[in-house]
Parts: structure tokens; sequence; C-alpha cells
């Protein structure tokens, strides 16, 4: 298809692309800039960012799989995440600074 072939080309060089990401680089690093974290953000902390977020995500949803695959369900449910993150001791420790 003609939107497949335009972003194969050369001329669709995203952030993300460049910094071998999924993420959104571009996306995060506005919202950063609107956040109001800092008067100024430099680019390296939005990629750094996205690679967090990607890994932590990838982290998260293998261990949902995990959870679903024992619960013999082929789809990942909230509940499925939510027995993740808990019973792994390192994002349940990350998680529970969230809680109020």
């Amino acid at each position: 298809s003609l939107e497949k072939s335009w972003r194969s080309s050369r001329w669709l060089k995203t952030k993300s692309s460049m910094a071998g990401l999924l993420f959104p680089v571009g996306r995060v690093y506005r919202l950063l800039k609107r956040g109001g974290y800092a008067d100024r953000v430099g680019p390296g902390s939005a990629i750094y960012l996205a690679a967090v977020l990607e890994y932590l995500t990838a982290e998260i949803l293998e261990l949902a799989g995990n959870a679903a695959r024992e619960n013999k369900k082929s789809r990942i449910l909230p509940r499925h995440i939510q027995l993740a993150v808990r019973n792994d001791e390192e994002l349940n420790k990350l998680f529970s600074l969230f809680e109020p």
C-alpha cells in the first residue's frame, strides 16, 4: 500500500526510529516540555524516558501474558496486569511508591 511504502521509504525518519524505539519520542518530548517539570528539557531526556517506558511496558506485558496463560486465557485482562505487578518483587516495590 502507499502508506506502507511511504513509511518504509527514506523520507520518514522519526526520532523513535532513529533511537531504535517503538515508543513515541516526539510525543514524550512534547509532554515533558508542556508538563512544567523544568524550564528547559533536553532532547536526550525524552529518548531516555521513552526507552524506560518501553522497557517497563514490555516487562509488565510479558509477566501479564504469563499470568493470562496460567489462567488459561488468551487475552490479557487488567487483573493479569495487577497479578504480574504484585507478584514481581521489584515492580511491586516501584508501584507501591505511588499508592496513597
